[in-house]
């Protein structure tokens, strides 16, 4: 284990001992909803508040994800949740996402040396997640790969072809093929400020960490939210690194909903998308070792189904990146089965 690595799972066992010790019991009985939920998410940077929506930088997303009933999961799961977190209400969760990355200019057959390499990345994510009154607790290891057999350019290429746009042609000098394994935690406290009248108003904390062959990073984030029926879930969420409350949320007395701002920052010691493969030469760039996010959005609940917009709203994470602030969309759809 490299000495990167060591400091990341040291800080990363004190983000979460740390509040697993801090939790109090909850002021009110935890409803129950034992069905499974159903979640799929698109990210893309076309969904874009530029004048003109491109593909560059993180340029499309997509993930399905499976998440289970509260305590409907193995014993194993519930005893490793219970002795790493303390007491609470247990789901599983499996997750396939696929991402791909491509400089700013698509057009060139040699890319620019400078700008961020051209990458692909699918992974399936195994999480155990934990509610315990007003917090909520994400354990969760992803193994993938990144490079040609994420098959990026194939979909890209594929989908551009069929909308009858220009293709992207520096595929060829995409990263190598190399396994991907990432350890993520994450805790998020959820407290009410008050209401006006049947308007509610909370705030939702956050730290997250991950390590590993694909990113090894530090998030400390806050997000306010105003709605009604606040307590149906722990924010929006999106894939991961980024501000993200998880997929799993209670049934609402009617209609819940949200608009909420949030802002993230994180240290970031290694990007295999921005440093290049770990263990084979290719492209890579200088990366900035801290990144910044805003983000805004709405969430509606109702009849156990979840719709969920996402804006977010990035810095510069590399030298040389076009100046200003790169945004992206993500739209959400969950339901309970």
């Amino acid at each position: 284990m490299t000495a990167r690595a060591a400091a990341t799972l040291a800080l990363g066992a004190l983000l979460l001992a740390g509040p697993a010790k801090a939790q109090s019991s909850p002021t009110e009985p935890p409803r129950t909803d034992l069905g499974s939920i159903w979640t799929v998410r698109i990210e893309n940077d076309r969904i874009s508040t530029q004048p003109r929506g491109s593909d560059q930088n993180y340029t499309s997303g997509v993930q399905l994800v499976w998440t289970s009933g509260p305590d409907q999961v193995p014993e194993a799961a519930t005893r490793i949740a219970h002795f790493l977190l303390g007491d609470g209400t247990v789901r599983v969760g499996v997750a396939l996402s696929h991402q791909f990355y491509t400089p700013a200019n698509t057009a060139l057959r040699t890319p620019d040396p400078r700008d961020r390499p051209y990458a692909g990345y699918v992974a399936a994510t195994f999480s155990i997640m934990q509610d315990s009154g007003n917090s909520r607790d994400l354990l969760a290891l992803s193994l993938g790969v990144v490079g040609p057999s994420a098959f990026g350019r194939q979909i890209q290429n594929g989908y551009h072809n069929l909308i009858g746009v220009p293709i992207s042609y520096g595929w060829s000098h995409q990263l190598r093929d190399e396994p991907a394994v990432e350890l993520l935690a994450q805790h998020t406290w959820r407290h009410a400020i008050g209401r006006l009248g049947p308007i509610e108003f909370d705030t939702l904390p956050s730290l997250a960490m991950g390590v590993g062959t694909v990113r090894d990073y530090l998030q400390a984030a806050f997000v306010v939210r105003v709605g009604q029926g606040l307590d149906t879930d722990f924010g929006t969420a999106r894939i991961r690194p980024g501000i993200s409350g998880g997929d799993a949320f209670v049934a609402a007395d009617g209609v819940a909903w949200y608009l909420f701002a949030g802002a993230n920052g994180q240290a970031v010691l290694h990007d295999v998308f921005l440093d290049g493969n770990m263990f084979l030469r290719s492209p890579h760039v200088t990366r900035n070792p801290f990144l910044g996010e805003l983000e805004a959005g709405l969430a509606i609940i109702w009849r156990g189904v979840r719709l969920s917009y996402v804006q977010t709203w990035q810095t510069e994470q590399f030298r040389h990146q076009r100046p200003g602030l790169f945004n992206f969309g993500s739209l959400a759809l969950s339901t309970r089965f």
